[in-house]
């Protein structure tokens, strides 16, 4: 018994521990990588097309990962590019961090939900959490001053 409270409360301790600050955010990140592109890779429609197509669905794909930047700023805002009908928008939504490092970003069009699985001071991975679909992971590096 005494085994298992010990264990608790390191457990609780590194949960706390863990727990991300929005200071550690502030800064620019880049959308390096996001495992939807390995399914558009993979997928039947992408192999079986012709040399131009596929590098049609390469460069949509590298454009969305050049125009996809997160903006942390003080006051908990978060400044960031989107494609809105193959047009990058520049957005803004207030962020809030929740307990086991879950990113509540409320945007016009409703809030977003996503877990940060893995945060250093160069590299943050989100995964997007979804009632409607499951999402792979988006991996970004913070852009150098």
């Amino acid at each position: 018994m005494h085994l298992s409270l010990v264990t608790s409360v390191l457990l609780t301790f590194a949960v706390f521990w863990n727990q991300i600050e929005y200071q550690q955010l502030i800064g620019s990140w880049q959308l390096t990588h996001f495992e939807g592109m390995e399914k558009i890779v993979n997928s039947s429609q992408y192999q079986n097309a012709s040399a131009a197509e596929k590098a049609g669905m390469d460069a949509r794909i590298n454009y969305r990962l050049e125009n996809t930047v997160y903006q942390f700023e003080e006051g908990d805002l978060l400044k960031f590019t989107d494609l809105e009908n193959q047009t990058v928008v520049q957005k803004e939504a207030k962020i809030e961090i929740k307990e086991g490092n879950m990113l509540l970003i409320h945007e016009e069009r409703g809030d977003r939900l996503a877990k940060i699985v893995e945060f250093s001071d160069d590299k943050m991975v989100l995964q997007p959490i979804s009632k409607n679909s499951v999402s792979g992971k988006l991996i970004f590096e913070r852009i150098k001053k």
